[in-house]
């Protein structure tokens, strides 16, 4: 038996792991790793700076080049795609992925809900993955933030009168 033959298939031929991917942390590594364990080929869709902050109301703190170089150079990625439109069945339609992958955090919002109506109609799964709830982007940007404002404006004590 050849090792080809050994290796248990996998249920789609292309996955797409859209994300902003700033700051990257342990979460997206184990959507990336959990996502290519599901497919043949992993695409990772890096979200736009204007799309990020159209999303999130703020511009990654990574510059998208950089972030698509970091996302390229994880063992488990095959292509990164620059996303630039917000409808991620236009994303499809330029990648022709088989199954998306999301963190579980979208698991019915009206955003996934939405998300796996538009897919359905296409014969796209949609997969959710548990979210990292410990480490966040949004946890590590708001100690960033705190770590760089100015210190705040001590009352004044009667050693310091």
């Amino acid at each position: 038996m050849t090792e080809l033959a050994a290796r248990p298939r996998r249920p789609y031929r292309v996955g797409y792991a859209p994300g902003a991917y700033d700051l990257f942390h342990i979460g997206h590594l184990n959507i990336l790793r959990h996502a290519r364990s599901q497919c043949d080929y992993l695409v990772a869709g890096v979200v736009s700076d204007e799309m990020a902050e159209l999303a999130k109301g703020r511009r990654p703190m990574i510059p998208l080049v950089e972030r698509l170089e970091i996302v390229r150079s994880v063992k488990y990625v095959d292509a990164a795609f620059v996303e630039t439109v917000p409808d991620k069945v236009e994303t499809w339609k330029q990648v022709r992925f088989d199954v998306i992958f999301k963190g579980d955090d979208w698991r019915g919002t009206a955003k996934g809900d939405k998300l796996e109506r538009d897919f359905a109609a296409v014969g796209v799964d949609v997969v959710y993955f548990p979210y990292t709830v410990h480490t966040s982007s949004t946890q590590l940007r708001r100690a960033l933030d705190a770590l760089a404002a100015p210190p705040a404006e001590q009352p004044l004590t009667a050693e310091r009168r």
